[in-house]
């Protein structure tokens, strides 16, 4: 399980080393699921959970934001 700090560093890298798009968006979406499973981000917005959990709420939605869907 890594932490948000090691998540936000993956998500640096990321952005900052992958060029190539559709590799970008897999290597994101790949940290969401991460944080789904670890930190039980529910899929149905849950604004109740989304104040007990600000700091992983705001790290999702940066990921998710930076995806080209």
């Amino acid at each position: 399980m890594r932490s948000l700090s090691e998540i936000n560093q993956a998500y640096e890298e990321i952005i900052h080393g992958v060029s190539k798009e559709p590799l970008k968006s897999r290597k994101l979406a790949d940290l969401m699921d991460e944080m789904e499973r670890t930190y039980k981000v529910p899929i149905l917005r849950n604004e109740s959970w989304e104040s007990q959990n600000r700091t992983v709420i705001a790290l999702y939605r940066k990921i998710s934001m930076s995806r080209s869907l």
